[in-house]
């Protein structure tokens, strides 16, 4: 986290001043990108767009990475991304603050935000910085490796979603270390039977307890469910807005999370979820279902599915049916899955072709990036993780390979 965001906040950066440059030598540049701050920043030299890596990063390693910001930002602008809107919303350049336990900050001394010449990126680690710590050399500006940081929340929030951390801030915060597991797992209990209630699927979480610092070579793998509590569910409310089901474009296929009910306007469904079960009334032709489990658990169980998931799209593609492609959380293997079947079912337009244009061209992971990010313009809650995209590539390059072999 310490590197890879600051190098994309410098590529965001680069690729909206080449945006506004552009549009000024064409004499196009809108109207919306000529109020306040974003006619003085995007006109000025004050649009800063250096790397701002931290302090612990060698010079070496930093000259390395300026040298090839060019090329990343050139790949971001062919993978499609939706540039024009960043250049109008952001009115001021990406840059990453680090806050640790060891920051200190003096309120009285912050300038008012509305006077920085930069859009503040927070990056935040909750670990405690010099417990077991890995310290890579002994230069002082070397970098330690902290294990336990804030990325990975599926191993530590259990189950707790922002929307839920954010409704009871206040009571998360005042309940301290000694009882703030225990008001999570209440927290996450009584969502879960609110949803259940009205037939949503919901699964009861599981998590690992926490490891003891005093005592880190005692590690216990059993898991602790999260019982259900009696609880009124007129008290709970429901934590996620987002539309239960995303079209890609036209495509007849859709991304979702599990769900047991009957859907309007779907024809078949490809049940990616290692969890569920088979739902009432499907027939062999309308249902595939295939336990996936994520790349943590399991290095090659996306791989070693994703030819059983392209012939079941392909064969109902061609039959003109609606697919629903789904998982547990909707976010990662089934995006995952869906990638692998628009690589190889269709055009650069986006257009069902049956894979006539597939070995026509290169599987690269610029490819690959550019088909993720045309998911991702409607499947706005994508998060693919990067186990399960390297198994998508390697699927798509075996399957390159063997269907030369076959021509």
């Amino acid at each position: 986290m310490s590197k890879t965001i600051p190098i994309w906040c410098c590529v965001l950066n680069r690729a909206i001043e080449r945006y506004r440059l552009r549009a000024i030598q064409k004499g196009r540049e809108s109207s919306d990108m000529l109020n306040g701050d974003a006619e003085n920043n995007s006109r000025s030299s004050n649009w800063d767009t250096s790397v701002h890596l931290p302090v612990w990063v060698l010079d070496t390693e930093k000259n390395a990475v300026e040298g090839r910001i060019e090329e990343w930002t050139d790949q971001f602008e062919s993978c499609g991304a939706d540039i024009h809107s960043l250049a109008i919303k952001l009115q001021k350049p990406l840059r990453p603050l680090w806050i640790s336990q060891r920051t200190r900050i003096w309120l009285n001394e912050v300038p008012e935000f509305i006077s920085w010449d930069f859009t503040p990126i927070i990056l935040i680690s909750a670990s405690a910085s010099d417990a077991f710590a890995t310290q890579r050399m002994s230069s002082e500006f070397s970098w330690q490796y902290i294990p336990g940081a804030g990325d990975d929340e599926e191993s530590w929030a259990r189950g707790l979603t922002p929307t839920l951390f954010w409704k009871h801030s206040y009571d998360l915060l005042d309940a301290g270390p000694d009882h703030c597991n225990q008001l999570v797992a209440d927290i996450v209990e009584k969502d879960r039977v609110y949803h259940a209630q009205r037939g949503e699927h919901s699964p009861q979480i599981t998590a690992k307890p926490l490891k003891s610092h005093d005592d880190v070579k005692c590690y216990d793998d059993r898991t602790s469910i999260m019982w259900p509590v009696k609880l009124d569910p007129t008290d709970a409310q429901c934590s996620n807005n987002v539309p239960l089901l995303f079209w890609i474009g036209t495509s007849n296929l859709a991304v979702s999370s599990t769900l047991q009910d009957a859907l309007v306007g779907v024809d078949c469904i490809l049940n990616c979820d290692s969890t569920s079960k088979l739902p009432p009334n499907s027939s062999e032709k309308s249902y595939l279902e295939l336990s996936i489990v994520g790349s943590k658990d399991d290095r090659f169980s996306l791989m070693k599915n994703l030819s059983k998931a392209v012939d079941f799209a392909k064969r109902n593609l061609i039959a003109g049916r609606k697919i629903l492609v789904c998982c547990q959380n909707g976010e990662d293997i089934s995006i995952c899955v869906a990638l692998a079947i628009v690589t190889l079912l269709f055009d650069d337009n986006g257009c069902f072709d049956n894979g006539n244009s597939f070995m026509k061209r290169d599987i690269t992971k610029l490819e690959m990036r550019k088909r993720l990010v045309f998911i991702c313009k409607f499947a706005v809650n994508a998060r693919p993780s990067r186990g399960n995209l390297k198994q998508v590539y390697g699927f798509l390059c075996n399957e390159k390979e063997r269907l030369s072999h076959l021509t």
